[in-house]
Formats: structure tokens, C-alpha cells, sequence
């Protein structure tokens, strides 16, 4: 068996718990077990949550927008909202009036219950918030957001 180099990291760093893409997912693991413990209470999954808070800004989304904008499957998208409408949270047609596409769209218990969430859910971001040093939050959001654009193309 040949001796191999290892790779050379793209930054310094002396393990792999110091790479920027760890600590990303660090980040992203704590931010959904804090919003997991928080909705369980209120009866949602994270997914069902960011549908809620999707709608109440866009509604009529489509099942495959909803989809991409919450990071799961089309299946799962239909499965979150099956769940939703069968609570009572959402309303669709049953068939699409052109296309395949059924417009979607909370209910007054849907717009209550995201309303009932989301002081905790907004907490969680809050103290996230509080730990970046002031001022560096806008810099911070314009580089994930670089990171994200940049693996999507």
C-alpha cells in the first residue's frame, strides 16, 4: 500500500472540529434540537413550523415551492402537509385548477398557532443573535449567505 499525503485543509486548522463546514453544522444541529424541544410543546416539527411561517408570508405556495424553500423532498413536503391539514392549519384544493400545482394556505388556527410559536421560536434566533459580537451581524448573515450561494451553483 502506497503512503498517502493527506490533503492539505482549506484554511489552518489542526482538526476537522475547526473547519468551517463543522462548525456550520455545529450551528445547524443546536438551532434544531433548541426549535425540536420548543415546538414539540406546541405540537410541530421544525418542517410544519417553517411551512407555517412560510405561508403566512407566501400564500398559495406550491407543494414542490414549499418543498425547496423548507430543504425537504417533495414527498416529505406532502406529508408535512397532510399532517397540517389535517390539524386544522392549512387548506388546499383538493385538485389543482390548472397544472398539477394546489395552491396552499393557513386557516385562522393555522395564523394562531404560528403566532402561538413563534415568541419561542424567535427567542432561540434572539440568543443567537446575542452571542455575535454587535455590529458584525450583517457581515455574518452576507457570508452564510455567500456560502450557501456559492455551493449552489
Amino acid at each position: 500500500m502506497k503512503d498517502r499525503e493527506p490533503a492539505e485543509p482549506p484554511h489552518p486548522a489542526t482538526d476537522v472540529t475547526q473547519h468551517v463546514g463543522y462548525l456550520v453544522k455545529r450551528a445547524q444541529a443546536a438551532l434544531r434540537g433548541a426549535m425540536d424541544k420548543v415546538l414539540r410543546a406546541h405540537g410541530l416539527t421544525v418542517p410544519q413550523y417553517a411551512t407555517l411561517e412560510l405561508l403566512a408570508v407566501h400564500p398559495g405556495m406550491s407543494n414542490a415551492e414549499l418543498a425547496r424553500a423548507t430543504f425537504v423532498t417533495r414527498q416529505s413536503a406532502n406529508v408535512v402537509l397532510r399532517g397540517l391539514q389535517e390539524a386544522g392549519l392549512i387548506t388546499r384544493p383538493a385538485t389543482a385548477d390548472h397544472g398539477r400545482a394546489r395552491p396552499t394556505h393557513l386557516t385562522e388556527e393555522g395564523h394562531d398557532r404560528l403566532a402561538a410559536v413563534q415568541t419561542a421560536v424567535y427567542a432561540i434566533e434572539q440568543r443567537m443573535v446575542e452571542a455575535i459580537p454587535p455590529g458584525r451581524l450583517p457581515a455574518l448573515l452576507t457570508d452564510l449567505e455567500r456560502l450557501a450561494t456559492t455551493l449552489e451553483e
